[in-house]
């Protein structure tokens, strides 16, 4: 495996070591600076990201940027990706609903999410959601116990400090908007913690 983003981007495009490339539209790699203060991780693409080709830039990824700029983190200075490269769905009418990727596929593109934390050699790690905080900090680690604190991850020939938080499309699901702004402001506080630990 090569180790330069572009190359990195090049291989991830053809990926067969699961069945998820059969059903999605494209692999969707990461972006962002390189090397990068921050690298954030997300869980998979989205039906938006599938389509475009681009993490986070659906509905959570809109999300995802008020909550960095209220966090006062500059979203073009981040490397953002995700766990899993394709699109986990299922067909609803016309919709295609979000499935969880499972163990399997989660360790079928670790050695992408491994090699891209090499490249972009990042100062700190953000997991978003369960399925990004399991796949670096292992299966044993929960979010809903551990979110906003700082811990050490070691994730393939990175390591270093890692905070997780939940998935910015949980707070997208939440009907009541009091709580959604409850949400919304305490994924602002995990972020702030992430803020607090870069230069």
């Amino acid at each position: 495996m090569t180790d330069t983003l572009p190359n990195l981007r090049h291989e991830a495009a053809g990926c067969t070591r699961c069945e998820l490339y059969r059903a999605a539209t494209q692999t969707v790699f990461g972006e962002g600076p390189v090397p990068a203060q921050l690298a954030l991780v997300g869980e998979q693409p989205g039906d938006h990201e599938d389509r475009s080709g681009h993490p986070f830039v659906g509905p959570s990824g809109e999300l995802l940027d008020r909550a960095l700029e209220a966090a006062g983190i500059d979203r073009t200075q981040v490397y953002i990706t995700n766990a899993v490269k394709h699109f986990k769905w299922t067909p609803r009418g016309k919709r295609r609903i979000h499935q969880t990727p499972n163990q399997t596929e989660i360790q079928a593109c670790r050695p992408w999410l491994d090699a891209e934390l090499e490249a972009a050699a990042p100062r700190l790690v953000g997991l978003l959601g369960a399925v990004a905080a399991k796949a670096v900090l292992g299966q044993d680690f929960r979010v809903t116990r551990s979110r906003g604190q700082v811990v050490t991850a070691s994730a393939g020939v990175w390591s270093g400090p890692a905070v997780a938080t939940v998935h910015p499309s949980s707070i997208l699901r939440t009907t009541d908007a009091a709580a959604r702004e409850q949400g919304f402001k305490a994924f602002v506080a995990d972020l702030e913690v992430m803020a607090g630990l870069l230069p």
